[in-house]
């Protein structure tokens, strides 16, 4: 008696069948929806990433069926949404949580905390990177950048911010997350599930009372360097050179001038090196490689 190469777990690389449809009742909700989304792009292929999010809307991450439907409304191959779809990061490619908690694990916020922020959730929810706990309530992921870098460490849910994060605290956000309880992103909308989330980036309003007015914008440490650019900073804080007298401070920071005494950073201080103290004035410079 033989068994068959799939009975034997043998996988001979042979094409998948077509991936099913969607049941009627759905598949005409969505052709709704995407109808309106494609008429928005005179390009009706521009239409194809909230279409991805439209379908994981749906289902909380792109199926294969998802990606059938969007190619079928797009007159587009299956292989050309695939690769699109596996291009980016923003859609998930098997079924998460209804909250998708991303740690920020880039540079700075590795260095004030998110390396353990991750490994914390690792232990504290029994899950690994892109893994979902038992209930179905938490997703966790470790990412790239929040472009939030003022408030490090940070950790997203949903795409909403949490910041200054610590172990513990984090540790209480996914608690409450797995019991039902309100989370209060740190600035932004309300939050909502991970579907909810997909279909307000697929290009649909957020329907919820109060959620737009409570969208807000960037917090004030993003927006500083801008209100110095428009003049607008509050007056300056002067940091008098090492070892020396503290004088009187500014009466006016907008007309007042920084004597030569007073600099804005302890860091542009002079110090007695051979380039700045008169008594030991800098040799002539040569030649790269020369004293």
């Amino acid at each position: 008696m033989t068994t068959s190469s799939s009975e034997r777990g043998v996988d001979l690389g042979m094409p998948e069948p077509p991936a099913p449809t969607y049941p009627d009742d759905v598949r005409t909700r969505l052709e709704r929806d995407a109808r309106e989304i494609i008429a928005r792009y005179p390009d009706s292929r521009s239409a194809l990433l909230p279409l991805l999010h439209l379908v994981q809307s749906e289902e909380g991450y792109v199926s294969r069926t998802g990606m059938r439907f969007c190619a079928d409304m797009l007159g587009l191959t299956t292989a050309e949404v695939t690769a699109v779809a596996t291009f980016y990061t923003m859609y998930r490619r098997k079924p998460s949580g209804d909250y998708h908690v991303g740690v920020c694990t880039n540079t700075l916020c590795a260095v004030m905390g998110g390396d353990a922020i991750f490994e914390t959730l690792q232990e504290h929810l029994g899950v690994g990177n892109g893994e979902t706990t038992d209930d179905g309530k938490v997703t966790l992921e470790h990412i790239e950048c929040n472009a939030a870098c003022d408030y490090a460490p940070v950790v997203m849910i949903n795409w909403e911010f949490f910041d200054n994060q610590t172990p513990e605290s984090v540790k209480r956000l996914v608690d409450d997350l797995r019991a039902g309880r309100t989370v209060t992103p740190t600035r932004g909308a309300p939050l909502c599930t991970f579907k909810e989330t997909a279909r307000i980036l697929a290009g649909f309003p957020d329907e919820r009372p109060g959620a737009t007015e409570a969208g807000g914008s960037a917090g004030p440490a993003s927006l500083a360097g801008l209100r110095l650019a428009k003049g607008e900073a509050p007056p300056a804080r002067v940091v008098h050179p090492r070892g020396g007298e503290p004088g009187p401070e500014p009466q006016d920071a907008a007309v007042h001038q920084p004597s030569p005494a007073e600099h804005l950073s302890s860091h542009d201080a002079p110090r007695k090196t051979s380039a700045s103290d008169p008594a030991h004035p800098a040799e002539p410079v040569g030649e790269e490689g020369e004293g």
